[in-house]
């Protein structure tokens, strides 16, 4: 594990031990935050963590995925804060050239309480990456799966990206393969909801394991996608995401933007 995954991991756990020293000593002084509902900079998320320290309830954090990339690291974990409610979240740290940690970007779902059609649940399967060698391949097939399949843009290479009918599938309404995924969008148009990517914000890559932040629509809802792909001998071979839609502007307790 390297210098900044253990940083990252024991960021996020200061959530739950209340070490706001810990917390402080990690951050830059102008930690910028990308979660609407929180403020911008290290005092706030100082202030975070002393508030859930003093919560009745206990705030709990399992860690289940953590990959570097760079200047940054992006993990998969679960909270409940303060007894609200498990919630599944991708996280991206970035560090600075000092080592300290001064930007975050995220998105939160509630954790579903039964498995999907596959019968898997939102944070089960592989968990480490493979294939470190092939990181900038890896990248680049999401980066053009993003392009042609999830923004429409050559619907008809769809099948190169895929071995057959070989897709394992953790998005919480969605059977396995090609034809779990073609079922669940056909589902969807019958019902007149339309999932609309526009812009993809990040591609993030550790050897086998890809992390792509997109922006667009769900249902007409501004919308904020995460999604995390295993690529396998150049193939996307298995899927995790997390969709949040994007609070109104005139909520947010800061003023940088979801992405």
């Amino acid at each position: 594990m390297s210098e900044q995954t253990e940083k990252a991991l024991k960021l996020i756990n200061t959530f739950a031990n209340g070490d706001t020293e810990t917390a402080a000593s990690l951050l830059d002084e102008n930690y910028i935050q990308h979660n609407l509902a929180y403020g911008t900079g290290r005092d706030a998320f100082v202030g975070s963590v002393e508030y859930l320290a003093s919560a009745p309830v206990k705030t709990t954090v399992k860690n289940v995925r953590v990959f570097d990339d760079g200047d940054k690291v992006f993990l998969q974990s679960i909270y409940n804060f303060a007894g609200a409610g498990d919630q599944v979240a991708f996280d991206i740290f970035r560090f600075n050239e000092d080592g300290k940690i001064a930007e975050h970007w995220d998105n939160l779902a509630d954790l579903a309480s039964e498995p999907n059609p596959a019968g898997r649940t939102q944070i089960d399967g592989v968990t480490e990456a493979s294939e470190k060698d092939k990181t900038e391949a890896n990248r680049a097939v999401v980066e053009d799966f993003l392009v042609d399949v999830m923004q429409g843009k050559h619907p008809e290479k769809t099948a190169k990206y895929f071995d057959g009918d070989t897709y394992l599938q953790h998005n919480t309404g969605i059977a396995d393969g090609l034809s779990g995924l073609g079922a669940a969008l056909e589902a969807l148009g019958k019902q007149s909801i339309a999932m609309v990517y526009d812009t993809t914000h990040m591609v993030l890559a550790d050897g086998n394991m890809v992390l792509a932040v997109s922006e667009g629509t769900f249902a007409g809802e501004p919308t904020s996608y995460y999604d995390l792909w295993r690529v396998e001998n150049g193939k996307i071979t298995e899927h995790w995401d997390v969709m949040e839609t994007i609070a109104n502007p005139d909520t947010w307790a800061n003023d940088n933007g979801k992405f």
